[in-house]
């Protein structure tokens, strides 16, 4: 089994990426664990409590539960991966089966800063992008897809997103194997990304 993590900022292109990856392997062949899915549960907090969370710091995963979970799938058992809801602030009841699979792909924007898990992979990625890009992509994001205002996404880049980028996500970029610049944009890099990916699993 090779296990990959791919790290990068929020709106940097890393579900491009992942996307690229699967798309070059067969369906059978590769399972991706979303960091996104594993903030910690907040069930007992209250709605005020939970919006005063900052989900941009490392504090806010449950890296015991993905680490016994990329654990269980390295040594050939399935898991149930929570899911996360962005607009109650919370997990949910609902889970994913996961099975092992021979690529298990570890994605989200610290995925690389948790030395137990970094220790887990066999290949680092981080995927790079310029700051004003990402801040476009994250308003198009969450404009859209979490119901907030254009004010509120720049207001939290500017409070949060890019001072936490800066203190905890760009500074494990000396742990990657593989920078990837211009994140999705980087057809060259993906493909060779690809070809490398395809070579470990092959064998050729």
């Amino acid at each position: 089994m090779t296990i990959i993590g791919i790290a990068g900022g929020t709106g940097s292109g890393k579900t491009t990426v992942v996307r690229n990856i699967i798309q070059s392997l067969p369906p059978h062949m590769v399972a991706v664990v979303p960091l996104d899915s594993y903030y910690n549960d907040t069930t007992t907090m209250t709605p005020e409590e939970r919006r005063a969370i900052n989900f941009d710091h490392p504090d806010a995963f449950d890296w015991k539960l993905l680490i016994e979970h990329v654990r269980q799938l390295r040594d050939g058992y399935a898991v149930e991966q929570p899911t996360y809801s962005y607009i109650e602030s919370n997990r949910q009841k609902e889970t994913i089966h996961v099975d092992p699979k021979p690529v298990i792909i570890i994605e989200g924007i610290m995925s690389l800063i948790n030395k137990r898990l970094r220790d887990m992979m066999d290949l680092k990625i981080f995927v790079d992008t310029d700051a004003d890009e990402r801040l476009i992509r994250n308003i198009r994001r969450d404009v859209v897809e979490r119901g907030r205002t254009v004010k509120m996404v720049i207001e939290r880049y500017q409070n949060v997103l890019k001072p936490m980028h800066e203190q905890f996500i760009e500074p494990t970029k000396k742990f990657a194997d593989l920078i990837i610049p211009f994140g999705g944009n980087n057809t060259t890099g993906i493909h060779i990304l690809q070809t490398y990916i395809r070579g470990i699993v092959t064998g050729i």
